[in-house]
This record gives structure tokens, sequence and C-alpha cells, in this order.
């Protein structure tokens, strides 16, 4: 090979060497104006929310006795659970929707001096059911019953909805509809124009619907059906959004 020869052929590597080395500075500056195109976004979060009459709700009943013996006291107190058990099939509770959600025993101690001793005065035994009411008109009714059959203790009222879809639905086109309209003023606001969604996602914030007004019941009422209100049920939507900018 001649020296013509061998400087022709360094010659053509030589350019094939720089048109590689630019077809890759040229993609590599495709590469890096794509993603800026792709970072152009505009991210939002817009809030929603449903409310809707319940239409069912929870209460909790029992009875505590105390008594100078634990045989004592258990059996007086299952005496009036029995009685609180046929109130409410009376007022139509089948027993399913009935539940034990607590039982419990417990000396009561008194502290005494000058000896500084504790002796046990009696035994306290507590029993709590759990009553599932599909009418919220009959609460009153149901309360009433179970307080006349013996209940002394009643905690407080939950209400909620059975089938929560259509309030979530609400919700979510509320919430849409928010984070659309944050993001085109912001886009407004930057001189550019909003494009499509690029991302969603959703959040419940507070949970399933709780309520918005409910009251816990005095024992004092209880000679009569007490006057309970529902209120609304509530739920609230967030949904987080990015928009692409054109």
């Amino acid at each position: 090979m001649n020296l013509s020869q061998s400087a022709r052929r360094f010659a053509v590597l030589a350019a094939t060497t720089a048109i590689v080395g630019l077809a890759a500075g040229l993609a590599s500056c495709t590469d890096r104006s794509t993603g800026l195109a792709e970072s152009r976004s505009i991210s939002v979060t817009g809030h929603g929310e449903a409310s809707g009459p319940p239409d069912q709700a929870e209460v909790s009943a029992g009875v505590q006795i105390l008594a100078d013996t634990v045989i004592g006291a258990t059996r007086e107190n299952q005496s009036i659970i029995e009685r609180i058990m046929a109130a409410l099939e009376e007022q139509g509770i089948p027993r399913e929707k009935i539940q034990t959600s607590n039982y419990s025993i417990w000396a009561e101690q008194n502290y005494q001096e000058p000896r500084q001793q504790t002796r046990i005065s009696g035994y306290r035994v507590s029993n709590v059911v759990t009553v599932r009411i599909d009418d919220v008109e009959k609460i009153g009714d149901v309360l009433a019953a179970v307080t006349n059959a013996g209940a002394n203790t009643i905690h407080g009222i939950q209400f909620g909805v059975r089938d929560t879809a259509a309030l979530e639905q609400k919700a979510r086109e509320a919430a849409m509809a928010d984070a659309r309209a944050r993001a085109e003023a912001l886009a407004q606001l930057a001189g550019v124009q909003l494009g499509e969604v690029m991302s969603i996602s959703t959040s419940l914030s507070g949970g399933p619907p709780r309520p918005m007004m409910a009251r816990s019941v005095e024992m004092a009422d209880m000679a009569a059906a007490p006057g309970i209100s529902p209120g609304q049920q509530r739920l609230d939507v967030q949904i987080h959004a990015t928009f692409a900018i054109r």
C-alpha cells in the first residue's frame, strides 16, 4: 500500500467518524428538546364534595349492673339484655342485625383509711349490643324501646349510606371540574394554552361518608321516643391532575 492510498483511507475514516459524531449530537439535542417539551405541564389538586340523606344507622345500647357478687351481677345483667333483645325484635329488627360489641366484668374497689387498704365493694357487669337500623325514621322508637326494657347506657349514633357509589361519582365530577378550572386559571396567568390531561389520581379525604350532624342521646330523654336529627352524609374527594402545556 502506497502513501496516497493510506491518506485516502484515513480521510474516509475521519469523515465517517465525524458523521457518526454529528448524528449522535443531533440525537442528544432531540432527546433534550423532547424532555423539555414533556416537562412543560401544570399540576393541580381539585376538591369536590357531595351530600345526601342517610338511609341507615347504628346505635349501641347496653346495661351496667352492680351487685355484691359476680353471679348476682351477671344474672341480673343477662335478664335485662334478654328483655332488650325482645324489645328490638318487637321493633322489627332481626337477630342478625344485633351484635354484642362489649362484655366486661370488673370489681369495684374502695380505698379505706387509715390502713390505706382497698376492699371490694361489689362487682360490675357491662353488656353492650350494637344494632343496625335500616329505617332512620325508627331510631327514636328503637331507643325508647330498649330504654324501657332496662338499657341504662346509650352510645353515639352513627349514620351511613348503604351505597356510596352515587355520592362518590358526584364528588369526583365536582373535583375534576375544580381541577380543570384551577389549571385553566394558571395557564391564563402564565400566557400559555392548556393541553390534554397527562395523569390523574384520586383520593377520599376523610374516608367514607360521615354525619354532618348527629347528637348523643341522654338517658333523661328516654321516657319517650327522642327526636333524632340524621342530618346529611358528606363525601369529600380530591383529584390530583397534571395537564400538558401547548
